[in-house]
């Protein structure tokens, strides 16, 4: 029996290792769109959206399958429980990162050019999504603490593109709509930091019982 239960954690595991995969293809495609002003990029990461759609509703009705045939205790329930919220988290990350397509379609955008910091902050994205994933993989406390101690550099980078935007409408008023934009896709970046949090800090629950919101 336990090896059954097992051999399904196993699978989750590799489930969540694929949506992992795909969330972080559609951030590193995502942003080698907007740093090359690449529409084909962004229009392949505007399809991607789907597949990591599925993928998510595949694992939620592994994991439901899980709780309710094995009815697991203790720390497997917490493996389990936490991959139902991680999945949410990275799903959202994935529609983020196809909103930042969409945006990129629809206009010029040189972010290389117009604000240096859109691209480190899409970079710092990548590394919170990639360790976030890792430190579940790996049930690693000491990566997962990581990535959220690292989501002050991305509001710091949020910050710095704010001013930098700023400036670029002061310099030209008639800017005022394409300054938007990459305000837009900044505050994309930055949730998308957030849900790399929210997705580190299921990983600390999910081996040690306790949640920075107190849940137990």
């Amino acid at each position: 029996m336990r090896s059954h239960f097992d051999a399904q954690l196993a699978k989750l595991n590799n489930e969540m290792i694929q949506m992992g995969a795909l969330v972080e293809a559609a951030i590193a495609g995502v942003t080698e769109a907007l740093l090359k002003q690449d529409v084909a990029e962004a229009e392949r990461v505007i399809r991607l959206e789907q597949e990591i759609d599925d993928k998510e509703k595949d694992i939620e009705a592994h994991c439901l399958k899980l709780l309710v045939q094995q009815q697991p205790v203790a720390r497997d329930l917490r493996q389990v429980s936490s991959a139902l919220k991680m999945i949410t988290d990275l799903e959202r990350i994935g529609d983020q990162a196809a909103d930042i397509a969409e945006i990129i379609t629809m206009g010029n955008i040189d972010a290389s050019k117009d604000t240096l910091h859109i691209g480190e902050m899409a970079e710092a994205t990548i590394k919170m999504v990639t360790d976030s994933i890792d430190a579940y993989v790996h049930q690693d406390l000491e990566l997962a603490q990581r990535v959220v101690d690292y989501d002050d550099v991305v509001d710091d980078l949020f910050n710095r593109v704010k001013h930098e935007v700023i400036e670029l409408i002061s310099q030209d008023p008639a800017e005022g709509e394409y300054a938007v934009d990459l305000l837009l896709i900044a505050k994309y970046l930055e949730r998308i930091g957030d849900h790399a949090t929210n997705t580190a800090e299921w990983v600390q629950f999910s081996v040690t019982g306790k949640h920075k919101d107190g849940d137990q």
